[in-house]
């Protein structure tokens, strides 16, 4: 069976330091980077998503002075700058395809998202012929939630590597682990990765 990776916004702006920092983001953006140079050869591609949210005005009310940090957000991972870049230790040169999403409108899932080309990802793995997604990257209960659902619904075999995801909050962060399982996705570890 075909498979690819998807890695989700692993951003300087979703790691320590940015507008949305998680914690332990720096640290699972290196065992990303750890495990694509073990495994990048078992995949037809390494596909990495990026919020890449337009510099003029609220992203579709995306963006708001006093977010709720439910469905609105304080600015982050702007167009060419500094936090929508990859965390530097996530190797770039790793990636195969990058995939934006949300400029001008809100986006979590990585199906939201175009190549620069304009193709969406779902064109992109039909092309390739791939069957089944691994997932990884941050936040775990937000747009890896959102990308792992999709995939589901777009008829993938579904796998999210715990260990190399991390969440906002560890009680959404369980809850979202818990609708992707009933929802058919795989929670693994990577040291459980067999192909």
């Amino acid at each position: 069976m075909t498979s690819a990776l998807i890695v989700v916004d692993v951003q300087n702006d979703f790691t320590e330091g940015g507008s949305l920092g998680v914690k332990g983001g720096n640290v699972t953006a290196a065992s990303i980077t750890s495990f694509i140079r073990a495994h990048k050869s078992s995949y037809s591609h390494v596909i990495a998503s990026r919020d890449w949210h337009s510099p003029d005005g609220d992203n579709g009310g995306h963006f708001a002075a006093k977010p709720d940090l439910v469905t609105t957000w304080p600015r982050h991972c702007v167009q060419g700058t500094t936090g929508s870049a990859y965390n530097p230790a996530l190797e770039s040169e790793l990636i195969d395809v990058q995939i934006y999403k949300g400029d001008g409108e809100p986006a979590y899932s990585a199906f939201e998202g175009n190549t620069a080309g304009g193709a969406p990802l779902d064109e992109v793995l039909r092309k390739a012929k791939v069957r089944h997604l691994d997932i990884v990257g941050i936040a775990t209960d937000h747009c890896v939630r959102a990308t792992a659902l999709d995939a589901i619904a777009n008829g993938y075999t579904v796998t999210v590597f715990a260990d190399l995801c991390v969440g906002v909050t560890p009680i959404t962060t369980i809850s979202a682990f818990t609708e992707m399982a009933a929802a058919g996705v795989n929670i693994l570890f990577s040291s459980n990765y067999e192909r």
